[in-house]
């Protein structure tokens, strides 16, 4: 059985459901997985953590309008993500702070700032779920979890991902569509939309 056809999400969509799948299926990820590869190229599971990390203080402070160093990175631009020690506790802490921003109806309001480029606080409020709900099939995959994203926010993934047309603004942020059945499940949509293979898995050896 498949999803029934994407309904249209609210003007602000909570942030609050996706961050707390997330933190659950980062909470107990080992040690010994950090190095395993994932469905971003380049990166291994710990450069995936070090960019969610990273994103989540962005758009956390572009929904505040704290406009400066962590905003106006392009991440495209910046060295490969890391982890430090305290890694965990850092998700766990930034998670509901993001959370909390969007919370707030005056960080979808006017303009804001997130990877460098200027957008309406409205539009980066739904990129920001965007990447919580992609980065969370990144993490499962390559971690071999089972992942079911807030319905909400990937009814936002898949307006997000569906509208954004082919030329430099999807090449920023996708890769080429990959295709994929239309009736296949939803989740599955967004992926390949995003320019990932819904039917990744880790390489062996």
């Amino acid at each position: 059985m498949t999803d029934a056809s994407p309904a249209a999400p609210p003007a602000r969509p909570d942030l609050g459901p996706q961050t707390e799948v997330l933190a659950r299926l980062a909470a107990d990820i080992p040690d010994d997985r950090l190095e395993d590869p994932t469905p971003c190229e380049g990166m291994a599971v710990r450069h995936l953590l070090g960019h969610l990390i990273g994103l989540t203080v962005a758009f956390r402070d572009a929904a505040r309008k704290d406009l400066g160093a962590t905003t106006g990175t392009d991440p495209n631009s910046a060295p490969l993500p890391d982890l430090g020690p305290g890694w965990r506790e850092e998700l766990a802490r930034e998670l509901p702070q993001l959370a909390d921003a969007w919370n707030d109806p005056a960080a979808w309001e006017g303009d804001t700032q997130a990877g460098g480029v200027t957008l309406p606080g409205a539009v980066a409020g739904r990129v920001a779920l965007n990447e919580l709900v992609l980065h969370g099939w990144d993490l499962a995959r390559a971690t071999g979890r089972h992942y079911q994203p807030d319905e909400e926010a990937l009814h936002v993934s898949y307006e997000l991902v569906a509208a954004t047309p082919d030329g430099p603004a999807r090449e920023g942020m996708f890769g080429p569509p990959v295709t994929v059945p239309e009736d296949a499940p939803l989740l599955d949509r967004v992926v390949g939309l995003s320019g990932r293979d819904p039917g990744w898995t880790p390489p062996e050896g």
